[in-house]
């Protein structure tokens, strides 16, 4: 079994927001918008899917620019609420965060929770971001709203759940603690699945699985073997419910003050490391779950048939009436739209 790096460096970076980094992120801030090196923060570890991205957005700019990127990864600037914050602020001129944090900022962006929505076959998948009106018209308005440059939403791998035992139906959830992240409807959602959904910030997951604190949890297959998330949880499940979804953007006031020859390299660079992004996760799940079934010998995978899924689709409505429900006319229109978007693809 591979070292537990999670609980040897990872837990411990968590809320790691020192005087000495901000204030190393604040020198220069006055020429931020004319400033040469660009400052870049997402979620998640290196060699993760948000880091492949960001590091060919990196690569673009550089090679095509006097510019520099300054990218930095989970921990080194907090999580991922901090991150926005500063972003926000004009701190950091880039940011990449998942729809389940910004929710909090933008509820129509919850949308990517309501299970079974999306299919989860990767191609139709990747052609329904390449497509959607909604993605593509919709979320930058909304996004605009806050301050933010939507410069790409892109998908990052199919949710798996582990849990402590494996389980085929909603019953076998009854009881259980599943950590969720801070997303009202995400935590709708395992209500809905019979579970009792926990909220934590994503330093405290590993621990909160090993303590039996929580006793399952959801997330891509990569970032389970990144995380060593099976060591702790290692009865994984694959039950259809949807994929992880993430967004790209930048302080507006940033981007707007940028030349429009700089506006257009950000566009193009964003559209480099999409394509490169959606080429690295090409294989990856199989990759991922191949790796973590050589380290270890207690992982169980449980692959839902039709019959066992539809047992928890059947409670997908209630969760579309309380994203409605949250959303109000705006997320009714955009919950429409989101299915026009996937019958044009899918019926393709």
């Amino acid at each position: 079994m591979k070292p537990n790096k999670f609980v040897s460096t990872r837990s411990l970076t968590t809320k790691l927001i020192t005087s000495a980094s901000v204030g190393a992120l604040l020198l220069g801030l006055s020429s931020a918008a004319q400033a040469d090196n660009w400052r870049y923060a997402h979620e998640e570890y290196e060699g993760d899917v948000q880091d492949v991205f960001a590091m060919a957005f990196k690569e673009y700019v550089e090679e095509n620019s006097d510019h520099t990127v300054q990218v930095y990864r989970f921990g080194e600037l907090g999580e991922s609420d901090d991150i926005m914050e500063q972003t926000q602020a004009g701190i950091l001129q880039f940011v990449n965060q998942s729809p389940g944090f910004t929710g909090a900022l933008i509820p129509e962006a919850q949308i990517f929770f309501v299970p079974y929505l999306l299919p989860t076959d990767e191609e139709t998948v990747i052609e329904f971001f390449n497509s959607s009106t909604a993605i593509h018209e919709t979320f930058p308005e909304l996004y605009a709203e806050q301050g933010l440059e939507l410069l790409k939403m892109y998908p990052e791998g199919e949710m798996v759940v582990t849990l402590d035992e494996p389980f085929t139906s909603p019953d076998e959830l009854r009881g259980k603690n599943i950590r969720t992240m801070t997303n009202p409807l995400l935590a709708e959602t395992y209500r809905a699945f019979g579970a009792s959904p926990t909220p934590l910030p994503w330093g405290e997951v590993y621990g909160g699985l090993q303590t039996n604190i929580l006793q399952g949890q959801e997330n891509p297959i990569f970032w389970i073997e990144s995380g060593g998330l099976y060591e702790v949880s290692p009865n994984l499940v694959f039950t259809g419910h949807g994929w992880f979804t993430t967004a790209m953007m930048a302080n507006q006031d940033f981007f707007e003050g940028l030349s429009e020859d700089d506006q257009q390299l950000v566009r193009d660079a964003t559209e480099a490391a999409y394509e490169h992004t959606m080429e690295h996760i090409s294989g990856l799940a199989d990759e991922s779950l191949e790796k973590i079934q050589a380290a270890s010998d207690d992982v169980t995978v449980t692959r839902l048939n039709e019959e066992q899924i539809q047992a928890f689709r059947e409670r997908a409505p209630q969760v579309e009436e309380r994203f409605v429900e949250m959303t109000g006319e705006r997320g009714a229109a955009l919950l429409e739209q989101f299915k026009e978007d996937l019958e044009a693809v899918t019926s393709n």
